[in-house]
């Protein structure tokens, strides 16, 4: 990573990113590898308006899961091996229908693997992302903020609050869910409202979590619990999970803003005892569930990626794995397209913008239908699909063939 100064006059680079969360981070460390490899070296800018840190809104608190099929790609990357000490493995994934006869499970040993995937804490994934960054050439303006945005034939010049300007072949964006860059460039999104907020919190139980994850669906919606590490201040019988509980907004204001013992009561109502007795919740915070995505996540000389391309409910664990994916795609593109042209390639051609827009439609468009179908499914009361949804649980655990596919998508493999 290269100490930046900034200056009035607009430096040339092929790629901008703006955006150094997950999905920014991965992408600058897999172009810095990439660039390693070619005769004359890409120049990669990172543009981050927030310094890698627990207050940092996309390395906060939360935890997320990273499917087996991601721990592939980030691995090829050689990125997993920097942050495989900051997992927690899931081998086993249990799902069920709070009040119905519908549950299976999904188990990591019959598909000889070790884990289904990974859980990981953002707030500590940031800072060695950033730190790997600093081994780089790449150069890093952080905290920046991109304040104008002009569109120009043979690429697009940024103008920063530091007074840096950045000249780029192909700009990407990677800034989230209010993405700066699409808002420069009046770029529609579409949007489905759930009606539902998630409230996201630690949370303690009186027993090992024992690598199990935990998918209930409830009257209200969807109720997740992923394993975590154990920290000093809790007792080795006891164990943490990383909550993400989807409720209607006022019962999900009224929980949030409920003292301690009466959450944990609801708590332990709405998921029973299969983890033993809830007795600690940490910081909740809340945010409002809907599926926000761009129809077309390209614009000239541009392409976006993770969120702020699409922003998924998080009812199958899938947000930050289609990001990657997408990440995954962009670099494959650009890097067969090396291998075609050389190293006069022009990044930010239609060619290598629609190349990528190709390479993602499928999977994403899958993946977006396959979402918004488990969240209307599993929370809906009409009786016929109650009987539909259970049935077809209770078909997977009496027909293990059956789980291999569901098993493989919710790992990430396409």
């Amino acid at each position: 990573m290269t100490s930046v100064q900034h200056s009035t006059q607009p430096q040339s680079v092929d790629i901008a990113i703006v955006g150094g969360a997950m999905a920014g981070a991965t992408l600058a460390l897999g172009l810095a590898k990439l660039s390693a490899s070619l005769t004359r070296p890409l120049r990669i800018a990172l543009i981050e308006a927030h310094v890698a840190d627990s207050h940092h809104p996309g390395f906060d608190a939360r935890s997320i899961a990273i499917a087996h099929g991601s721990i592939f790609e980030l691995s090829r990357l050689g990125i997993w091996s920097q942050l495989k000490h900051l997992g927690t493995p899931i081998e086993n994934i249990h799902v069920s229908d709070r009040g119905h006869f519908g549950m299976t499970e999904l188990n990591a040993k019959p598909l000889g693997l070790d884990a289904l995937g990974q859980v990981v804490e953002l707030a500590k994934v940031g800072s060695v992302l950033f730190a790997e960054l600093a081994k780089t050439s790449v150069q890093v303006y952080c905290p920046a903020k991109v304040t104008h945005l002009y569109t120009q034939q043979d690429g697009h010049l940024l103008s920063l609050d530091n007074g840096t300007q950045l000249h780029c072949q192909l700009l990407v964006a990677a800034d989230g869910a209010n993405s700066v860059v699409r808002q420069h460039l009046q770029q529609p999104t579409e949007q489905v409202d759930f009606e539902q907020t998630a409230i996201v919190a630690n949370v303690t139980t009186d027993k090992p979590h024992q690598y199990w994850a935990y998918e209930r669906f409830t009257q209200t919606g969807p109720l997740a619990l992923l394993p975590m590490q154990s920290v000093v201040s809790v007792p080795t019988a006891q164990s943490r999970f990383s909550l993400v509980w989807a409720l209607p907004p006022a019962q999900a204001e009224q929980l949030k803003q409920a003292d301690k013992a009466t959450f944990l009561a609801a708590l332990q109502q709405a998921f029973g005892n299969r983890v033993g007795q809830f007795v600690d919740v940490g910081q909740r915070v809340s945010y409002p569930l809907t599926l926000s995505y761009m129809p077309r996540p390209i614009y000239h000389r541009c392409v976006f990626v993770g969120n702020a391309a699409q922003t998924l409910h998080p009812i199958a664990g899938q947000g930050f794995n289609l990001g990657l994916r997408d990440v995954v795609g962009l670099l494959n593109v650009i890097e067969k397209a090396y291998a075609a042209t050389g190293s006069e390639l022009d990044l930010g051609s239609s060619d290598i913008v629609h190349q990528y827009l190709a390479s993602r439609q499928t999977d994403r468009d899958s993946t977006l239908r396959n979402i918004e179908f488990l969240v209307r499914g599993f929370s809906n009361q009409y009786w016929p699909l109650v009987a539909g949804r259970n049935l077809g649980l209770r078909l997977l655990s009496w027909l293990p063939p059956l789980k291999r596919p569901v098993a493989q998508t919710a790992m990430g493999w396409r």
